[in-house]
Order: C-alpha cells, then sequence, then structure tokens
C-alpha cells in the first residue's frame, strides 16, 4: 500500500497556504471550534457550485472571513442585503460557539473566482452535480476534462470517480487524464478537491488534480 498525502499539504511550507492563518496557544480548542462551525455554515447556506474555499484570518479583537466564490453577485444580493444577512448570521454562529464574553469584529470579504474551469473545487462539484442528475459518469468527466484543458495556464488534469457507478452492484473506480500531471515534484503547482455526489443509488466520490506548471523560488 502507497502512503497518501493530500496535495496540499505536502506543499504547504512551499507553495501553499493554510485556509487558516491565526496562532493562539491559550484559545486554541475554542477557536478551531469556532472555524469548523463557519465553514459548516457556510457550506449548507450556499449552494453547490459556487464557493471554492473559505479562508479564515485572525488578529486581537477581530476576525476575517475571506470568500471566494464563483458568483459573488448571488451572495452580495441586491444593494448588498444578502452580504449584510449573511454577516449577521455569522455573528450569531460565533456569540454560540465562543466561551468568553470579549467583543470581536467579524469582517466578511467575498472574492470572485474569475474561471470556474482552473478551480479544482469548482470542477469536481460540477461533476458531482452532473452526476446527481444522473448524466454518465464517462460522459461528465470527459465534458468537464475538455473544459479544464481549454485554459491556457493547465498543463494537465486528473478526474477520479468512485463508487457504484452507474447503480452497479459492486463499486468501482474510473479516472480520466490528459496532459502531464507529476504528483511527486514538490515544485509543480497542483489544485486537487474531493467532492461527493449523493445519488439515488449510494455516494459517488470525485476526485480532482489540476497541474498548472512548476514555481521556482
Amino acid at each position: 500500500m502507497s502512503h497518501k498525502v493530500h496535495p496540499k499539504v505536502f506543499r504547504l511550507r512551499d507553495l501553499a497556504d493554510w485556509n487558516s492563518r491565526w496562532l493562539d496557544k491559550k484559545n486554541l480548542p475554542q477557536y478551531l471550534e469556532e472555524d469548523f462551525r463557519i465553514r459548516e455554515f457556510l457550506e449548507k447556506k450556499l449552494k453547490d457550485g459556487i464557493l471554492q474555499n473559505i479562508e479564515i484570518e485572525r488578529s486581537p479583537g477581530k476576525v476575517n472571513v475571506i470568500i471566494n466564490t464563483a458568483r459573488p453577485g448571488l451572495i452580495i444580493g441586491r444593494g448588498g442585503k444578502g452580504a449584510e444577512d449573511l454577516k449577521k448570521e455569522l455573528e450569531n454562529v460565533l456569540n454560540k460557539a465562543k466561551k468568553t464574553s470579549a467583543k470581536r469584529e467579524l469582517k466578511l470579504e467575498i472574492r470572485e473566482v474569475r474561471n470556474i474551469w482552473t478551480s479544482a473545487s469548482l470542477v469536481a462539484q460540477w461533476v458531482a452535480q452532473q452526476l446527481e442528475k444522473r448524466i454518465p459518469h464517462r460522459r461528465a468527466m470527459k465534458q468537464a476534462v475538455e473544459k479544464v484543458m481549454t485554459n491556457k495556464e493547465v498543463m494537465g488534469v486528473r478526474i477520479e470517480v468512485s463508487g457504484r457507478l452507474g447503480g452497479a452492484e459492486i463499486s468501482r473506480r474510473e479516472w480520466l487524464k490528459k496532459g502531464r500531471l507529476p504528483r511527486q515534484s514538490l515544485r509543480a503547482v497542483i489544485d486537487y478537491h474531493h467532492a461527493e455526489a449523493y445519488c439515488t443509488y449510494g455516494v459517488i466520490g470525485v476526485k480532482v488534480w489540476i497541474y498548472k506548471g512548476e514555481r521556482f523560488e
């Protein structure tokens, strides 16, 4: 058995950064719980296919939540009402989770993802949505690979699905690859994400790797 490592964790020191950026040894359990609750709430609140990832930054008396999304207008709403309502709901989530009476300022930042086909997270969610609509998995994988490879910055892509594909009794794994994908090179910039499709016959796992070239110091 090979030892499998998350591509982002593998490159944290050199190429990638943490999604939660703060350091507090005293309040570590409380802040970890708050981060978990924030992400859990936003993933349920926002519709599938528009949320790339959530970044959380902390400083004394301040919490900054950064939402990277493909459709910022859908979250912001008309006149910014949607963003204000979302901020109030997030403040209620933080108030339930916190154990101290200290006041903290919550800042909500919404960033747009220009091209969804260069984001492994959004591509994986798109493939999962296609599977939930009962589109054949080979067709969904082929369409996603072709759309990803039309971008100049992408040099390789791999999409893998596993589970009871097509409603078969025995689960199996299938994958499709195009271009280069050096998963063992630390200087290779690889975007990875795992999503799940909830079908009537079971859960189908979707994994996406997108290779965007190499980065040198």
